[in-house]
């Protein structure tokens, strides 16, 4: 039997985004002094006196020295047990120190006993151990990271039961599982860095219910979101959580990911009612059943969405669906300034005009596409932003007129917008293209890392333009894009991972971007949820 020793993984593995030691974090921006309520400034009167800043200890010592009573020795009891646990604990507990215990995996014997039980179980065409699949499931070239260690086996379930039988056999060995969907995530959100199996969930991607009247579905994990609104079509409803056209419903709910319509539709935490998972022991759970609305116990489905399979694996999910608007209008303004673009954006979103979808892209960009040759036009090398304006055509006219004004005053150069669904489709299709442009530019020893940060709308024209200037003026190639409506962006560095000064001026460029969103109270993640 062919050995199934994983390769060698090192203790800290890069796609942990350790900061490197030469990089240190330093204030960016000085931070604000923040008035907080001091518990510690409010008294409080006894006896039920509506006078709360009187001193009732006075009466309180002489009943004591009276006569101490059941009470004050309860109290002192209690007292006296609380400071001992208190110095218990505080001497007996780990030093912070010391390294946190590592999670005890099973032996490569063990891995081989759980292969030959899964088999056994499911079937052998049901798992794989080909190199050529374990390749497949545990590297992306497109991932900005990536573990050094693959899966050791791949297992493909075709019902919430296999899965179960899945995770009792894995939970027996010890042997760590990884879910797998769509294998789109750009942050390696699927690697096996301790090696384990993989759950690749390609034989679960049906529709189970679809309720129209209530406008939700149940749907299986490998359903492409594409697919699913192909074949929504014709009920007039849709999903509208749009992120890369290979993306899968199981992994939108593991990174809780968002798209370009995230400006109007909001997260997949926004639509996501119920939940089926398998747990790591093999039970499964509900999250909840199908009301829009309960309050019974905890919110167990806000849990799991975004937990990435940590806490378990997503089997089956129940979606919201909302109907398909009346008319849809795609729009493209330029401007002489990437912070005139994002100005134009803050302010759209503050006079609370009613957009679908609102996407910057920098003057870089905008020539990556037309050198990647990808949309069958030549666009103008500018700053740009897309607009797609959605409900009811007076509602879509007045947003255009509206939008239009504000370009105006921030010195927008260029407007064109869509007569028909073709040209819509061709418009945005540069937004769609942005990322495969940058990775068709890519020589040998290149990389592409695409980051992901956001702060609060007030504060996007600033960190743009900062961001923008540092990788200038460290001789970056890199551009800038993202989902402006809703407060973050992307830089998209294409860089030679064969070239070690080059790769540090990346990093510097990354942390400090990174450093600059969470000095401006933001998020060092925000859709690629490494």
């Amino acid at each position: 039997m062919r050995s199934l020793t994983p390769r060698g993984f090192p203790t800290s593995p890069r796609a942990l985004h350790c900061r490197p030691s030469g990089i240190t974090r330093r204030p960016i921006f000085p931070l604000p002094q923040t008035a907080r309520w001091n518990s510690s400034k409010t008294e409080h009167g006894g006896n039920g006196n509506d006078n709360g800043s009187r001193n009732t200890a006075g009466a309180e010592s002489s009943a004591t020295s009276a006569g101490f009573g059941t009470l004050g020795r309860t109290l002192l009891a209690s007292a006296v047990a609380a400071g001992v646990g208190y110095t218990y604990a505080a001497t007996s507990r780990p030093s912070q120190s010391e390294t946190p215990k590592q999670p005890q995996y099973g032996s490569t014997k063990d891995f081989e006993k759980a292969i030959a039980e899964l088999r056994a179980t499911l079937g052998d065409d049901a798992v794989s151990t080909d190199n050529d699949d374990l390749q497949q499931h545990g590297f992306s070239e497109w991932s900005s990271v990536n573990a050094d260690r693959l899966p050791v086996a791949i297992a493909y379930p075709t019902s919430t039961e296999d899965v179960s039988k899945i995770a009792k056999i894995c939970h027996t060995y010890k042997m760590p599982m990884v879910p797998y969907s769509g294998g789109s995530s750009l942050e390696a959100n699927f690697s096996a860095p301790h090696g384990g199996l993989t759950i690749d969930f390609a034989l679960m991607n049906k529709i189970l219910e679809l309720h129209e009247a209530d406008m939700d579905i149940v749907v299986q994990p490998s359903i492409q979101w594409m697919d699913l609104n192909e074949k929504l079509k014709d009920t007039g409803l849709f999903f509208p959580v749009d992120p890369g056209p290979s993306a899968m419903i199981g992994g939108m709910i593991g990174t809780n990911c968002s798209g370009t319509n995230a400006v109007r539709y909001g997260t997949m935490k926004d639509w996501v009612i119920n939940l089926t998972v398998v747990l790591a022991d093999g039970s499964v759970i509900k999250t909840r059943r199908r009301p829009r609305k309960t309050s019974a116990g905890y919110n167990l489905t806000g849990m799991f969405v975004g937990s990435e399979g940590t806490l378990g694996i997503v089997t089956e999910a129940t979606l919201k669906l909302t109907p398909i608007p009346e008319q849809t209008r795609v729009g493209v303004v330029t401007f002489p300034t990437l912070r005139d673009a994002a100005s134009t954006a803050e302010q759209v979103v503050r006079r609370g005009i009613h957009v679908q979808c609102m996407e910057i892209m920098d003057e870089v960009q905008m020539d990556v596409i037309n050198r990647a040759g990808g949309t069958g036009r030549t666009w103008k090398t500018v700053p740009t932003l897309f607009f797609k304006f959605s409900g009811t055509k007076a509602g879509v006219a007045d947003s255009i007129d509206l939008t239009t004004q504000i370009s105006k005053k921030n010195s927008a150069s260029s407007f064109e917008f869509a007569r028909d669904e073709r040209e819509a489709h061709d418009l945005w299709s540069a937004r769609k293209q942005s990322l495969w442009s940058m990775l068709a530019l890519r020589e040998k020893g290149s990389e592409v890392w695409s980051t992901d940060v956001s702060v609060p709308i007030s504060r996007l024209p600033d960190i743009i333009e900062i961001s923008k200037k540092e990788l200038d003026n460290l001789g970056i190639f890199a551009s800038i894009l993202g989902h402006i409506g809703d407060g973050n962006f992307h830089a998209c560095i294409l860089y030679d991972r064969t070239d070690p000064e080059e790769k540090a001026r990346v990093d510097k460029a990354v942390y400090d971007m990174v450093d600059r969103a969470l000095e401006m109270e933001g998020s060092c993640t925000v859709i690629y949820a490494s």
